[in-house]
């Protein structure tokens, strides 16, 4: 079977896409074969401005529903493959949204929200992000990631401080992720996670979403979709083939205002970090190009199995373990 018969038959799962929604992207997500992604509706919203971005998906969702379909179990996934549609898991890449408020965990599940990173880069109530003094998991955090458990949402810890991360993936009772996140053995960075961290959350039944995002990459925005397959090699290498999947961190469609908003603190205090030009790994520049991705990796060496593990079926396993359907 050629690339293209592989990547056309296979579930192909994208952890984590922060793109523009507009029925442009959904177009490009059909024309890439993606049969579901994990679609950012919240980072740095509260409960209220949270629960309008989420109207605001619904609405597209509806009005685009020749071309997508909303997400809330794996039998989703398995149907939007075989009506030939994406399905769209809505995520937060935060759990600012939760608030004070336990209860919040149950209404997001209920209004279809299946992955929630607990930290973005820095403090909130639940712990600390990568770019601030990890002070670990603080006690209402512990609580979070108990009801996060009890109503079936992921805990994703790819912006999360190493400390917060050990303590999520140690007090969770079922898998955590790193949505995505590249190796700090192939570059230093605060935000690459460092062979031991991988190792760790891959013992403890954990999954790793491997990011194509440049400036994480070894060779910056010089970067080509072969270093791209490198880090997943890197950390197939690392966590074996049943605990890794693609999550691309795609940023399709939008401007440099909505950068300015991620690079800094609460989205609007103090600068974290820069990232200067954003340009993706030539080859897999849109998502309108996934099925260069499964072509690399047959190319790079990777069966064909194995191939479909990456490119989806893993995350197929893992989120029913999480959402229990």
């Amino acid at each position: 079977m050629n690339a293209g018969d592989v990547h056309q038959s296979s579930i192909v799962i994208d952890g984590l896409i922060i793109a523009k929604w507009s029925r442009e992207l959904f177009e490009d997500m059909r024309k890439g074969g993606l049969t579901a992604a994990n679609c950012t509706v919240s980072v740095w919203e509260g409960f209220q401005s949270t629960v309008d971005n989420i109207g605001e998906v619904n609405r597209l969702i509806d009005a685009n529903s020749d071309l997508v379909t909303k997400v809330k179990t794996t039998s989703d996934i398995l149907r939007a493959k075989e009506e030939g549609k994406t399905g769209i898991i809505m995520g937060f890449q935060n759990a600012h949204a939760f608030e004070d408020r336990l209860d919040y965990v149950q209404i997001f599940k209920d209004l279809g929200v299946g992955v929630v990173q607990m930290c973005y880069n820095t403090q909130n109530l639940v712990g600390t992000g990568c770019y601030e003094r990890d002070g670990g998991l603080s006690g209402f955090g512990h609580e979070v990631v108990g009801e996060m458990n009890r109503v079936g949402v992921m805990c994703d810890l790819s912006h999360v401080g190493p400390k917060t991360s050990e303590e999520v993936i140690l007090a969770s009772k079922k898998p955590v992720c790193y949505s995505h996140c590249l190796p700090s053995g192939l570059k230093d960075h605060p935000r690459n996670k460092s062979d031991e961290e991988l190792k760790f959350i891959a013992d403890r039944g954990g999954f790793v979403g491997v990011t194509m995002f440049a400036p994480f990459l070894k060779n910056g925005i010089e970067s080509t979709i072969e270093d791209y397959v490198e880090a997943i090699a890197y950390i197939y290498n690392l966590v074996g083939e049943d605990q890794i999947g693609i999550g691309t961190d795609f940023t399709q469609g939008h401007d440099q205002s909505f950068f300015e908003m991620l690079t800094h603190d609460k989205g609007y205090a103090r600068r974290l970090t820069r990232f200067g030009k954003i340009i993706n790994p030539e080859g897999i520049r849109t998502i309108g190009e996934f099925p260069n991705l499964t072509e690399a990796l047959l190319k790079h060496g990777f069966t064909e199995r194995q191939t479909r593990k990456i490119m989806g079926e893993n995350w197929l396993r893992v989120l029913k373990d999480v959402w229990g359907e």
